[in-house]
């Protein structure tokens, strides 16, 4: 059973093929460097660590002081674990190995 999501369309599809067409960390760098803001980049890199945090348990209060992250976003990516398409979730299970 494949995956349908409420946000797919070709650009996505195509956004998505070249990610995964990346080789290594350095090619992901070097793509996402081009294609991003350094702030969209940090944005994006917080919320992976405030749900690695939420999924060891750790207290807003706590992230909010490791990551500076507002209490909306640690809000938002708890939401997403509990309630989104589990893409924070198998991520974490990859990473934590």
């Amino acid at each position: 059973m494949s995956y349908q999501s409420k946000f797919q369309n070709k650009d996505l599809d195509l956004l998505f093929d070249g990610i995964l067409s990346l080789e290594n960390k350095e090619e992901c760098y070097r793509f996402f460097e081009d294609l991003c803001t350094i702030n969209e980049l940090q944005d994006l890199g917080q919320r992976i660590r405030v749900a690695l945090m939420l999924d060891d348990h750790v207290s807003y209060a706590h992230i909010t002081e490791k990551t500076h992250a507002s209490t909306a976003t640690i809000s938002r990516v708890n939401r997403a674990l509990s309630y989104g398409a589990d893409g924070y979730k198998l991520i974490l299970k990859r990473i934590k190995k």
